[in-house]
């Protein structure tokens, strides 16, 4: 019997149908993925940065182990431990820095809260008594202490996920040295295996440029609005240096954030509108020179980041894991953007997300 070729339209509804099931199985597959990043985004957070630590100080650790003393090389074990035991330092150090900074914060809250209101609402005069005094009972029904107990509650996280993120960064350290043999084993193709590690390293390499330039430009940041706030003789000009320099890790809105704050304890404190705006100006230069200059300047094309993307990547990472995921929302899109620029199926991903719409080439896996 003659085999008859099924008809046209019934390709084209098979094909139809086809599409159809794929977007539904990526809809679930998003909204599953979805659920299990809120769900476990305490460990997550955790675990991405104790990463980011570990691609920090694994290049520090592989310097040291080819150094000599002699006719004694430093072991790689000994360097790890050394490695792990800075790390674990410095990051209860800070821990310890930001809590006490922000516990400094909430019992100045707590004294400034009977001025707070009528401070805020004299700002609104120019629009009339009766929109003051609506400001004024809409910031009386505020109930302040559950706001303070939730941000203590969340500087006690802060220390956990510490000791969380040093328990994470030492399980690394003892796998780093099989990495390789694994990553050969898992491709099969050793080839294969060397282009994926080239990735990774051009990952860590931009991931470790971007994190170095941001601290020393939050850092000096923060320093500047140190002597600002003391200046000016403000009470509370160590955690408004602390919160700078914090919040200037959150791309575009952080640095926008921080001179508000500035602005406000000094509204609080003084009273004074035209002191306030001087204030306000100054830590607004601050901001603008060091983030809009000297940060654009330092980054060159290291990044090559859309801002439309960083904006995108801060609200949906903000929305998924708050205030931790803005501040690794820079993080993950240079890891899409590296990995979407050399698989064949995403490179159009990693179009929208860089700058020019220039996606990394082959060649340029070993740059930083």
């Amino acid at each position: 019997m003659k085999h008859v070729p099924p008809p046209d339209d019934t390709n084209a509804q098979r094909f139809e149908l086809a599409r159809v099931q794929t977007a539904a199985l990526v809809i679930i597959a998003f909204a599953v993925v979805l659920f299990l990043l809120v769900q476990a985004q305490f460990i997550l957070i955790s675990l991405a940065v104790a990463i980011i630590l570990f691609s920090l100080t694994a290049d520090v650790i592989s310097f040291i182990g080819r150094q000599r003393i002699g006719r004694l090389r430093v072991p790689n074990w000994l360097a790890s431990i050394v490695a792990l035991l800075l790390i674990g330092a410095a990051l209860l150090t800070m821990t310890s820095i930001v809590v006490a900074q922000v516990n400094t914060v909430l019992q100045i809250t707590l004294a400034y809260a009977e001025r707070a209101p009528e401070a805020i609402a004299a700002l609104f005069a120019w629009a009339g008594d009766d929109t003051e005094a609506a400001v004024l009972n809409s910031m009386r029904s505020i109930e302040l202490s559950g706001y303070l107990r939730g941000a203590a509650g969340g500087a006690t996280s802060l220390t956990q996920a510490s000791v969380l993120v040093i328990l994470f960064v030492g399980f690394l350290f003892a796998e780093r040295v099989w990495f390789q043999t694994k990553l050969v084993a898992f491709t099969g193709n050793p080839a294969q295996a060397r282009r994926i590690e080239r990735i990774i390293s051009s990952i860590i390499h931009r991931v470790n440029y971007y994190l170095l330039v941001k601290t020393g430009i939050s850092l000096v940041t923060g320093a500047m609005t140190y002597v600002l706030a003391r200046a000016f003789g403000m009470e509370i000009a160590m955690p408004l240096g602390v919160m700078t320099f914090v919040l200037n890790f959150i791309p575009n809105v952080g640095s926008i954030i921080a001179t508000g704050l500035v602005a406000l304890a000094a509204y609080v404190q003084f009273g004074d509108p035209t002191l306030t705006v001087v204030i306000f100006v100054i830590a607004g230069g601050i901001q603008f020179m060091n983030g809009s200059v000297i940060d654009p300047m330092l980054m060159g094309r290291a990044l090559r980041l859309s801002s439309f993307g960083i904006l995108v990547s801060l609200a949906f990472w903000g929305a998924v894991w708050g205030i931790p995921g803005m501040f690794l929302s820079v993080p993950i899109m240079v890891m899409m953007l590296v990995v979407c620029s050399h698989v064949p199926a995403l490179r159009p991903i990693a179009i929208l997300l860089s700058r020019e719409g220039l996606p990394d080439s082959e060649e340029q896996l070993d740059k930083p």
